[in-house]
């Protein structure tokens, strides 16, 4: 399949929309790995200028645009083989951004001729949804497919990886506090490895005639709440906090409450989200069918956390000798 991908995307010119963060810049090492030409495209592309050394010379570039602009996006996909979508928000214009703003993305990259293009939504995208960013995922997904009916439609699970906003949001507040609150304690989540979804993307831009016009969810390979989430993260560095595990009413209560502070920790929004869950669905298109075999958060944890242990790597105090 390595090889097949390889022959697949080399030479191609592909356009990573909304490139610069997270997981842009592991879709961008996957694509550079498989001789993909790359142009990488967002509102602060400066903020991937980080990926210039892994590409040869004139294998990169960087391109400014803007989901609310629709002319800037028909700039940046001219002359792509192939457009991938990762665009996406939890505030402001939600619509604009990852809702009718993405169908004219896919109307742009359909337009220029681009013979593949890859939407990445999320598990949870719901038209009947309770919020707000359900509701304008599930637009987005339906405004792609309008616009170009051959897109390969990728559901994410919560993504984690070594330099990721989730686990190491977790692994921080362990660290610094012997006691913790925990927010939907029995919510499940189905964590997917940062480089496996990345592989799904460039399994999807290889074989659009094999997976154009499908929907994918995508998950790693076991369910895992929101409790033993942290407790794993907490045994991989060493320690023993003591875990409050809140309920449902009072959670809800304190998202609503303090949800409308510019810093507060829980809105009402992503409090529904979480009590959701994050797994894939029981019949979905997955990882398999894209020849991918995604690898478990208890493969990486022990090294990730090695940083956050009391001591370090050490594991304890050195002595004066």
């Amino acid at each position: 399949m390595a090889g097949k991908m390889v022959a697949a995307l080399n030479g191609k010119l592909v356009v990573l929309v909304g490139g610069s963060g997270f997981l842009g810049s592991h879709v961008a090492q996957e694509l550079l790995a498989a001789g993909a030409r790359l142009r990488i495209a967002s509102r602060n592309p400066e903020r991937a200028f980080k990926l210039k050394p892994l590409a040869n010379l004139g294998q990169v570039q960087f391109a400014r645009c803007d989901m609310t602009k629709p002319e800037s996006l028909a700039r940046v996909v001219a002359g792509a083989d192939a457009v991938v979508n990762l665009v996406g928000a939890f505030g402001g214009d939600l619509d604009a951004v990852q809702g009718s703003g993405v169908g004219a993305l896919a109307a742009a990259a359909r337009a220029a001729g681009a013979g593949a293009f890859v939407h990445v939504s999320a598990i949870g995208a719901d038209a009947e949804g309770e919020t707000a960013y359900a509701t304008t995922k599930a637009a987005g997904e339906a405004a792609v497919l309008a616009a170009f009916p051959k897109a390969t439609v990728l559901r994410p699970s919560v993504l984690f990886g070594p330099d990721d906003k989730f686990i190491n949001m977790f692994a921080g507040l362990i660290a610094a506090a012997p006691v913790l609150p925990v927010f939907g304690p029995e919510a499940p989540f189905q964590p997917l490895f940062v480089d496996d979804c990345a592989a799904a993307i460039a399994a999807a831009l290889a074989d659009p005639a094999s997976h154009g016009g499908k929907t994918f969810e995508l998950g790693g390979p076991e369910v895992l709440t929101m409790l033993e989430i942290n407790q794993r993260i907490a045994a991989a560095q060493g320690r023993s906090p003591l875990f409050l595990p809140l309920p449902d009413a009072a959670s809800a209560a304190f998202a609503t409450l303090t949800g409308w502070l510019p810093l507060a920790p829980l809105s009402r929004d992503q409090w529904k989200m979480l009590k959701a869950g994050n797994v894939v669905a029981p019949k979905a298109k997955g990882l398999k069918a894209l020849g991918i075999t995604p690898r478990p958060l208890g493969l990486f944890l022990d090294r990730w956390m090695v940083r956050f242990r009391k001591h370090g790597r050490f594991g304890t105090k050195a002595s004066a000798a």
